[in-house]
């Protein structure tokens, strides 16, 4: 909207009580009410307060961003300016604004490592992603203290040494399972051997037999514990070991995956401090080069501000966009931590679920391999039955015997 164009006048011209004259970039005069803070480009009248021309124009001043119009032009007096540039380099400290003209407190929200959260005390607990199921996407957002107390570790680090760790229990599981193997193998191997033993070989009748069983029930034994070791090697262990091979070289890309929009957050949230720093700088310059031209007025004054005013109104501009590239990290950061969580919950449910069901193999072939033992017993069971020592002995003494005619008394 182009005004129509105002007589010029001087500033030295009388104003009524709480109105203040500028001038725009394009050397247009307006005014601003310090009470009410309207704007309009009509003088106002000797009435306090109320302008020449009510209506149209009051409204027609672009809207102010940190304390200054879009155009560049001061949206307060220069008695307020320095109230006025305070209020602004705290409003926008707030990050969570797509731009410096959304004001919100900056009671707020609280920055911990180039990451904006909401105060605890003044915000309203937030709405879980995943109520009730205790989820990672939930938990993990800020950093922790170290136990050391060497600084700290981001949630996200947290999740990635529980994977880890739940990795190297995989590896050790694998392991011990390896070392019940070569118990077993030692074991058949020992049996083997015993049942080749000599010992009480020469036991006859159906006792012998008995105890024959008994040494060949060792070499049954030893061959049900060696089929045991080979399936728990094949079942167990060898799964559990060979589960997910690539998974730290996985984790490694996905550490570093995270930690570079970590770094890229931090690059941008420095990048807001100091187009912050910087806009400040230029308000304090506008603020100077005004209370110069309230003293003095001189159009290279005048030029300076207009300049001032320029570079002011750019600064804004780029706190403006390195805010929106902030939240633009920020959300992209936000969402890869939702999706990794989630996706390192379900790796994790997955890895315990395998192991679940390996151990349960484990403790199926403990039972098969019990029952194979049992059965390598049953025919010993049988033959101690049926031991008899009374047939053992005719068996001995129709075989061993030397006559039946027993000794008779010597007669003289």
């Amino acid at each position: 909207m182009v005004p129509p164009p105002p007589g010029e006048e001087s500033q030295t011209v009388v104003l009524p009580p709480g109105w203040q004259s500028y001038l725009s970039p394009q050397g247009r005069r307006y005014y601003v009410n310090t009470t009410t803070n309207e704007t309009t480009w009509e003088r106002p009248s000797s009435s306090p307060g109320i302008p020449a021309s009510p209506g149209p124009h009051r409204s027609s001043l672009p809207p102010t961003v940190n304390g200054y119009h879009a155009s560049g032009t001061p949206a307060h007096p220069p008695e307020t300016a320095h109230m006025s540039l305070r209020k602004s380099t705290v409003d926008s400290q707030n990050l969570g604004s797509s731009s410096p003209s959304k004001k919100q407190s900056k009671e707020n929200t609280i920055t911990i490592n180039c990451v904006t959260f909401p105060h605890p005390d003044t915000m309203p607990e937030q709405q879980l992603l995943k109520p009730t199921e205790w989820s990672y996407c939930d938990y993990f957002w800020a950093d922790k203290k170290d136990p050391q107390g060497n600084g700290t570790v981001a949630g996200f680090e947290l999740l990635l040494q529980k994977q880890l760790k739940g990795k190297q229990m995989q590896k050790e599981m694998s392991e011990f399972i390896r070392e019940r193997i070569k118990i077993e193998e030692e074991y058949a191997k020992n049996l083997a051997k015993l049942s080749q033993n000599s010992l009480a070989a020469q036991e006859e009748g159906s006792l012998g037999e008995a105890w024959a069983q008994v040494k060949k029930s060792l070499a049954d034994e030893a061959e049900v514990h060696l089929k045991f070791s080979a399936k728990l090697h094949s079942e167990v262990e060898k799964p559990l070991m060979n589960f997910r091979e690539n998974f730290k070289k996985d984790m490694k890309k996905c550490d570093h995956h995270i930690a570079d929009l970590r770094k890229q957050l931090a690059s941008r949230y420095a990048a807001v401090e100091k187009a912050r720093k910087a806009l400040t700088e230029r308000q304090r310059d506008l603020e100077m080069k005004t209370q110069q031209l309230e003293i003095k007025l001189s159009n290279k004054t005048e030029e300076d501000i207009k300049k001032a005013r320029r570079k002011s109104t750019q600064a804004g501009d780029d706190l403006m966009r390195c805010v929106d590239l902030y939240n633009q990290a920020q959300s992209k950061w936000f969402e890869e931590m939702v999706t990794t969580t989630l996706e390192l919950e379900r790796l994790e449910v997955e890895r315990v679920e395998m192991i679940r069901q390996h151990l349960c193999q484990y403790t199926q072939l403990r039972h098969e391999t019990d029952m194979f033992n049992q059965s390598t017993v049953e025919p010993v069971d049988q033959l101690l039955r049926k031991v008899d020592p009374a047939k053992d002995r005719e068996l001995w003494v129709r075989e061993h015997k030397t006559g039946n005619i027993r000794p008779v008394d010597m007669e003289i």
